[in-house]
């Protein structure tokens, strides 16, 4: 994408292989961190266990992490918007997990939502947000997507999302979406945030949060009925804000607002 405003500055991570995810890294980066010379100063310090992952990730194997360039697009967010809750879909490691857990400490938030299906990863960010000193803050819940959606809704736990970070399985960023919004998750104020639309890239999920109200209305009429329906009535505005992938490839974020409701 030589089109890209901005060039890549800083230290590239290691370059991503054809295999660069659950080969055993994510373990190796929890021995890498507790095992570093440096460790003391490292704990209770979210933004020097966030330099120890970024130190794995340049100097050993590629981790497949929102990273530091496209990270603070959405700290300056929190910082700006002042959200109470926020959700992420996809914590991989907890680099984002411990990035926005303590931008949203910072601001005054309440709970962080790390979700994530593969229970190894998922031990791996309770560790790191442990070593990081925000346990307090995030909360790492195991399981698939969409369920887990569902059961901390029906609970009680999850009655509304400021913020909701996607970042997970790409085909399934829409219809979580969708289903936040038939359970009334996401509503006028909500902000999303979906990593990786350029790499990979998806463009059903770009479709839908650009459409129209009388675009969605129109699909929900023809679509599956055994998925999520969502809410075509809410009004999105949409932003296509250029990033860096941690190894240096160009990537970007879609911020999306939901700015109302259409009757």
């Amino acid at each position: 994408m030589s089109d890209f405003k901005d060039p890549f500055r800083g230290k590239a991570y290691q370059p991503q292989e054809d295999i660069y995810f659950g080969d055993g890294r994510e373990i190796e980066l929890l021995h890498f961190i507790y095992g570093h010379p440096r460790l003391e100063d490292v704990r209770g310090n979210p933004q020097k266990v966030l330099d120890a992952i970024d130190e794995y990730g340049r100097t050993r194997k590629y981790l497949m992490n929102v990273g530091e360039y496209k990270s603070k697009i959405v700290t300056d967010l929190i910082k700006e918007e002042k959200p109470q809750t926020i959700v992420e879909l996809g914590g991989y490691v907890g680099y984002s997990a411990i990035a926005f857990g303590k931008a949203l400490h910072e601001v005054g938030g309440g709970r962080y939502y790390s979700f994530e299906m593969n229970p190894e990863f998922a031990a791996v960010i309770s560790s790191l947000v442990d070593l990081a000193g925000l346990d307090d803050t995030v909360k790492v819940v195991v399981g698939p997507s969409s369920t887990s959606i569902q059961r901390l809704f029906k609970e009680g736990t999850l009655d509304h999302i400021d913020l909701l970070f996607l970042d997970h399985y790409k085909p399934a960023y829409t219809p979580d979406l969708k289903l936040c919004e038939e359970l009334g998750l996401i509503s006028m104020g909500s902000i999303t945030v979906a990593d990786n639309v350029v790499k990979p890239g998806n463009p059903p999920y770009l479709e839908y949060v650009r459409s129209t109200v009388e675009e969605k209305r129109k699909r929900v009429l023809s679509n599956d009925q055994t998925s999520p329906r969502g809410d075509p009535n809410l009004i999105y505005r949409s932003q296509f804000v250029e990033g860096w992938e941690p190894s240096g490839v160009p990537d970007a974020v879609e911020i999306t607002r939901c700015v109302g409701v259409e009757p």
